[in-house]
């Protein structure tokens, strides 16, 4: 069975966007940002959140609860489609 990291070392504010992935927040300062590092999110503040995945898929979740861990990684949170907000990129 594969290792799966449980704790997040780095976690950054996210601005949902239908065209920019998230930055990756363990680059360092000066160095290019690789936007494919894929993170988990923390949604604060319930309600749709639209991602892309790490490996190309764009998908809506509905309703989802306030305080909630999605355990998928993502790339990008689109502002189209998504209602929820506070939300939090973990890597």
């Amino acid at each position: 069975m594969p290792y799966q990291k449980l704790q997040a070392a780095r976690a950054a504010s996210v601005s949902p966007s239908d065209t920019v992935n998230i930055p990756n927040a363990s680059t360092q300062a000066g160095e290019p940002i690789d936007s494919s590092s894929a993170c988990v999110l923390y949604v604060g503040t319930g309600g749709d959140i639209k991602v892309k995945s790490a490996g190309g898929d764009d998908v809506t979740f509905t309703n989802v609860p306030s305080g909630t861990f999605m355990p998928m990684q993502v790339v990008r949170v689109f502002a189209t489609g998504t209602t929820a907000s506070d939300i939090l990129a973990l890597w």
